[in-house]
């Protein structure tokens, strides 16, 4: 199936705002920063809260693209690069090592860096550091000098096209001394304007022992809660079309990266709006019966079946730009030195989900 897409040629960015209420009642549950808590601010138009950050959504536009039950991409998707991870069966490192039998552990898909996942990179055991050689060959002639980037936007789409759509940092001083970056091409956050604080709460019972010492978890123990009001919330949708033509892939790329940008939005307005078991959102279709750009104008965003229809054969067009890769990471999982450290320094990553 072709989709049309002439329309979006002469314009540099693919910009949604997307009208957004509760599934049920009028309050939600926004999204909360360590040491701060709801993000508010003030605009013209009054009291202003963050419900979803940047870094949130990309986690939650990958997982889209995620068939948990088979820990592997969608069918639909089969043929597009990723790499796997995965983990050796045994108590210890030497035993897991030595099995040939091994579990699923990660994907670039499922994480937050992507292709600078730590368990692909940190490690030293066989295939990792076969994978880092691998990169520091192919990315070979960029560790002096202007980033060539198309050499780099060609190695992403051959391990990991997602890096391509929401950004990549290599930080490993190994790869070019840590300068080897891609800014994301898709950008999603969600905003509420008009807000107002619902304070509530309740209380854990603990009907045997009341009066039970709380920090050991018994006890009744009354909390508070505040969730919010909004006069409307929407969804805010930037596909960075200048950003992918940039990257100097062809034509059969391009098309690939922004069928695929289209794909993670469709199925995200379609359903995957469950930010928190608080915060459950759908689209407003009183305020938009079909979900349609501000830029270009009148660009409407096709239904999961064109999109999928049009992504089979984007694949097929670049199936010999991509590889699916496989690596195993058998190390012991060891707990940080400064636990609370760690906590904070997570919070502070650039793709650290913030919930």
């Amino acid at each position: 199936m072709t989709l049309e897409l002439n329309s979006l040629k002469a314009s540099p960015r693919l910009l949604f705002e997307v009208p957004l209420r509760p599934v049920q009642g009028q309050r939600f549950q926004p999204t909360g920063f360590p040491g701060l808590g709801a993000a508010t601010f003030q605009t013209e138009k009054g009291a202003c809260l963050l419900v979803e950050s940047a870094q949130s959504m990309a986690n939650r536009l990958e997982l889209t693209c995620w068939d948990e039950t088979k820990q592997d991409l969608k069918p639909a998707l089969a043929g597009l690069s990723h790499v796997r991870v995965t983990r050796g069966i045994g108590k210890d490192e030497a035993t897991r090592r030595k099995s040939k039998e091994t579990k699923f552990l990660t994907d670039t898909v499922l994480e937050p860096h992507r292709i600078n996942s730590p368990y692909l990179l940190k490690s030293k055991n066989g295939d990792n550091e076969a994978f880092l050689n691998q990169l520091k060959q192919e990315l070979g002639g960029l560790e002096e000098g202007p980033i060539d980037r198309r050499l780099l936007s060609q190695k992403f789409l051959k391990f990991d096209i997602g890096s391509l759509i929401h950004g990549a940092f290599l930080a490993q001083g190994e790869l070019a001394g840590g300068r080897l970056r891609l800014a994301r091409a898709l950008t999603a956050f969600i905003e509420a304007d008009g807000v107002k604080v619902a304070a509530s709460g309740g209380v854990k019972n603990d009907h045997v022992n009341p009066q039970g010492s709380a920090k050991d978890g018994f006890g009744n123990v009354p909390f508070a809660r505040d969730e919010y009001t909004a006069e409307s919330i929407t969804l805010y949708v930037n596909i960075d079309l200048g950003q992918i033509r940039g990257y100097g892939l062809g034509e059969h790329a391009e098309q690939l990266l922004i069928l695929l940008s289209l794909y993670k939005l469709r199925v995200l307005v379609d359903g995957a709006l469950r930010l928190r078991t608080a915060c459950d959102l759908e689209v407003d279709s009183s305020k938009a019966p079909q979900v349609v750009a501000t830029r270009p104008e009148k660009f409407e965003l096709p239904s999961l079946a064109e999109i999928e229809g049009a992504l089979f054969a984007a694949i097929a067009a670049c199936k010999s730009s991509m590889i699916v890769t496989e690596v195993r990471f058998d190390d012991e999982l060891k707990k940080g030195k400064d636990e609370a450290k760690n906590a904070q320094a997570d919070d502070s990553e650039e793709e650290a989900e913030d919930e």
